[in-house]
């Protein structure tokens, strides 16, 4: 029963290896051959898309926030894609007209966003 869940042990301590090793020796390598002059501009806060500002309530655009949003969503659909094709062939008819109403539903919300030009900067 074990030996069925080996693999996904395998994939997470793989990943948890890779993950360590990327930011200690790239953290640690950077350090030592890396050159450090720091100047205004690489010291100046930047956030978001924007310079930062004093007052909270002072107004900013979102654009970026919409943009970054729209992203994750249409992002969750491909993971929602994977999984379905790998099943289409067991859950059959009903599961693939799931996945057109699916797609449908985003597709709307696709143009609407597009109508209303949250995709455009300028």
């Amino acid at each position: 029963m074990l030996q069925n869940y080996f693999p996904i042990l395998l994939f997470i301590l793989v990943g948890l290896g890779v993950g360590t090793v990327s930011i200690l020796a790239g953290g640690g390598l950077s350090r030592l051959l890396g050159h450090h002059r720091p100047d205004s501009d690489k010291l100046s806060p930047y956030e978001c898309g924007f310079e930062a500002f004093e007052d909270a309530r002072m107004k900013f655009d979102v654009r970026y926030y919409l943009v970054a949003i729209l992203f994750i969503i249409f992002d969750l659909e491909i993971a929602f894609l994977f999984p379905w094709a790998v099943v289409l062939d067991q859950i059959g008819m009903f599961g693939f007209l799931a996945m057109v109403v699916f797609l449908a539903v985003l597709v709307v919300g696709f143009i609407y966003e597009w109508k209303k030009g949250a995709l455009e900067w300028e």
